[in-house]
């Protein structure tokens, strides 16, 4: 499944989702990268 998060204030990122961090923050993958963020609803 696809999800979208927020970076920074102006920067979000999409790609498939990996895990839920328990401090609300979701772990994505784009490509071989993984990134940090806060889920965009």
């Amino acid at each position: 499944m696809f999800r979208t998060i927020k970076l920074s204030t102006y920067i979000t990122a999409q790609g498939r989702f990996v895990e839920q961090l328990t401090d609300g923050r979701i772990s994505i993958r784009v490509g071989s990268k993984l990134f940090q963020g806060f889920p965009i609803s």
